[in-house]
């Protein structure tokens, strides 16, 4: 008689779901896909990483919502780029909160044609489905 092996059922469930990517990783291409966003003038690919539901910080109170956010940028953006100048991040520390949930310390920086802009970003980002999305964005 042929015996069958058989193997449990949570092993066969890890070999048939698609690999997941690191939480810091899958945040730092969003962030470098954001930001190729920004430096090509595409506000939708900038705006891209960010929860519909997503909430910005100002000096006058609080933007809600990805629309607002979108209309707080979109007059800095140009077919050619984007007038504040070329942006790029330097990832300064990720702190994961729970499986769900992260935050990113970074500096910005916008390169312009005759000037420099830097600051500091604190953004809270949720995992939605298979994707990292910023909830909460504090930049100064």
């Amino acid at each position: 008689m042929m015996r069958r092996m058989m193997l449990p059922l949570a092993l066969v469930t890890l070999a048939a779901a698609p690999a997941r990517m690191p939480a810091e990783t899958a945040i730092r291409e969003g962030m470098d896909a954001s930001a190729a966003g920004w430096n090509a003038g595409d506000l939708v690919r900038f705006m891209d990483i960010y929860a519909d539901d997503a909430v910005f910080v100002t000096p006058k109170g609080l933007l809600r919502g990805k629309n607002a956010i979108s209309a707080k940028y979109r007059p800095s953006f140009r077919s050619t780029g984007n007038a504040r100048g070329r942006l790029s991040f330097a990832f300064l520390e990720m702190r994961g909160l729970d499986p769900a949930h992260a935050m990113l310390f970074a500096r910005w920086t916008l390169t312009g044609s005759s000037t420099t802009e830097s600051g500091m970003t604190t953004l809270v980002f949720e995992r939605r489905g298979t994707m990292w999305r910023i909830i909460a964005d504090h930049s100064s």
